[in-house]
């Protein structure tokens, strides 16, 4: 009974952290706009939030080490908090890029902490069940934040509030906890190199998701600006794309169970690639027709990166999830950190639908190297495969990839204590050189 109440509080925690940080998000680009600042400062908030977001999931770790768990998690939260009523009280463009970058570091500390509680509580038989609640949990909670600025609006200081209030909210189901400190927060292990010799498409989609989405996130909210949304507008159509993006995850995921991956990566890059283009040709203003081109981008981008972690762990030897899902961590972080910079100066030097010519750039180049990929090698048969998991692109920690129930093998082929590990040479030679692992997909 103790462990279901901890589960249910950490989730009420994770759930009240994302809520804030959807309406955060979201806030930050439009209230940017109204306040006049540059295409290219607003896009470099969003850089500085991944930045940050990239730096605290590899530094966190050793915080925590020092201080422990429950103290770590309440400066995070604690700092999260007063950086958002300071973007309310030094609304400057160079401020908010240093404020975006605090904030995403003490996000990726805090979602950490309470993913390694959930770790702590999960064994193999409850960790796919925990981890699909504690996805669907983000997701909403997001959504619910971004619609929330319908309500709010974005002037004077009633949305900033809301969101410290939630951030400040986040820490008490830990804080509160009577249980041991969990095991220690997993650093991000990566290995660039055997990620792209297992899977060259995942390493290509990692990059692609983050400069399309990294731009589309942080940018798109500026597009509904200078095309006459509102504030409630802009909130409902960031909504529409969220949620049929989080729907289309199952129904996408389940069918790469069932055919070769790259065939439904090259769907839907394809399909977004589209999306991409029909908007810029029809530039549309404020109405329906803006919010049926954003919910077909969202329906087809937002599954990409899961489906792609899912085609590299086809291919990924016993072992190696944890490594090569870092590595996409790592190349996806680059991507949401460059792709809002370099977005903001084409927006800047064209229009703001410039926006949605980086998307589709992206998105037509990935589905293209997964069309070549194709004809270079055959698939991993379906009786074979992992099955898919949902993920959320934008909000994926080193935390998050140790809950992923594909996980499962990293920790059981992890060598016991005090007995030294297995080399690697010897690991391959017993292996016989199996020939869907030992080359490139």
């Amino acid at each position: 009974m103790a462990s279901v109440i901890k589960i249910y509080a950490l989730f009420l925690g994770s759930a009240l952290l994302m809520f804030g940080g959807g309406l955060q998000g979201l806030l930050l680009s439009v209230r940017g706009a109204e306040e006049s600042f540059s295409l290219l400062a607003l896009g470099l908030i969003g850089t500085g939030w991944s930045a940050g977001f990239v730096t605290g999931s590899l530094f966190v770790p050793f915080i925590v080490r020092k201080v422990g768990h429950i103290r770590a998690f309440s400066v995070m939260a604690a700092i999260g908090t007063i950086t958002i009523l300071l973007n309310l009280l030094w609304i400057n463009d160079i401020g908010w890029i240093l404020l975006r970058a605090l904030s995403g570091f003490c996000f990726a500390g805090a979602a950490m902490i309470v993913e390694s509680w959930l770790n702590e509580v999960a064994d193999n038989k409850s960790r796919g069940t925990i981890f699909s609640i504690y996805v669907a949990i983000n997701m909403t909670a997001s959504t619910m934040g971004q619609i929330a600025m319908s309500i709010t609006g974005t002037a004077g200081y009633i949305p900033f509030v809301v969101g410290a209030i939630s951030f400040i909210c986040a820490l008490l189901p830990t804080a509160l906890t009577s249980s041991p400190q969990p095991r220690p927060l997993q650093s991000a292990r990566l290995d660039l190199k055997l990620l792209y010799r297992t899977s060259p498409v995942a390493a290509i989609a990692a990059f692609s998701c983050g400069m399309a989405n990294g731009a589309f996130g942080t940018l798109a909210p500026v597009y509904g600006y200078e095309q006459g949304l509102d504030a409630r507008g802009i909130a409902f159509l960031f909504a529409i794309a969220a949620i049929l993006g989080a729907v289309a995850q199952v129904p996408f995921g389940r069918l790469s169970d069932r055919i070769d991956r790259r065939l439904v990566l090259i769907g839907l890059s394809g399909f977004a690639a589209l999306v991409g283009a029909l908007t810029v040709i029809i530039n549309p203003e404020a109405g329906w027709g803006m919010y049926v081109l954003f919910a077909a981008y969202g329906f087809a981008a937002n599954p990409i990166y899961a489906v792609a972690v899912a085609h590299a762990n086809d291919f990924a030897r016993d072992g190696d999830f944890a490594k090569i899902a870092g590595g996409m961590l790592l190349i996806l972080g680059l991507g949401l950190a460059i792709g809002p910079a370099v977005a903001s100066l084409i927006m800047g030097a064209w229009h703001p639908v410039g926006l949605f010519m980086v998307t589709a750039t992206f998105h037509a180049t990935l589905g293209l190297f997964a069309y070549l990929r194709m004809r270079l090698r055959k698939s991993v048969d379906a009786a074979e495969r992992t099955p898919f998991q949902p993920v959320a692109d934008r909000q994926v920690t080193p935390e998050t990839l140790v809950l992923d129930p594909r996980a499962d093998s990293d920790a059981e082929d992890a060598p016991v204590a005090g007995e030294p590990p297995v080399p690697e040479e010897l690991i391959e030679t017993v292996e016989g050189g199996n020939d869907v692992q030992d080359k490139p997909v």
